[in-house]
C-alpha cells in the first residue's frame, strides 16, 4: 500500500510506502535472494522499522517475522504472503481516533 505525500518539496520520494510495499522496497535495494530464513533477512536488512500506515506506525521487522511463525522463505511471494496479515493486524491495531476506529469496523 501507499500514499501519495504532499508535493510541496520536489526531494521527496513519488509516494510513502507502507507494509509489504516498503519492505518491497527494502528487499529490492538489498537484493536478498531465496531461499532466505528469517535470522538471515533481518540480519541483511539491519532489522528495520517497517511502516504500517500513513500515520507512520511500525513494526520491527524481526517481530513481523516472529508473528508469521514462519522461519524459511523459498520466494518473495511467500514472503509477502506470510508477512501481509502481520502488518494489516498492526495497522488496525494501532489505528488512532475515530477515523481509525471507523475505518477499522471495514
Amino acid at each position: 500500500m501507499g500514499v501519495r505525500p504532499p508535493q510541496d518539496d520536489a526531494d521527496e520520494p513519488e509516494s510513502l510506502a507502507f507494509g509489504i510495499a516498503a519492505l518491497a522496497e527494502r528487499l529490492d535495494r538489498a537484493n536478498v535472494s531465496y531461499p532466505i530464513g528469517s535470522a538471515e533477512l533481518v540480519r541483511v536488512l539491519d532489522d528495520p522499522e517497517i511502516p504500517c500506515d500513513p500515520a507512520g506506525n511500525g513494526l520491527a521487522l524481526s517481530t513481523a517475522l516472529d508473528r508469521a511463525e514462519q522461519e524459511r522463505f523459498d520466494s518473495a511471494d511467500e514472503l509477502h504472503d506470510a508477512l501481509h496479515p502481520v502488518f494489516e493486524r498492526h495497522r488496525r491495531s494501532s489505528s488512532t481516533g475515530i477515523l481509525g476506529r471507523l475505518r477499522s469496523l471495514f
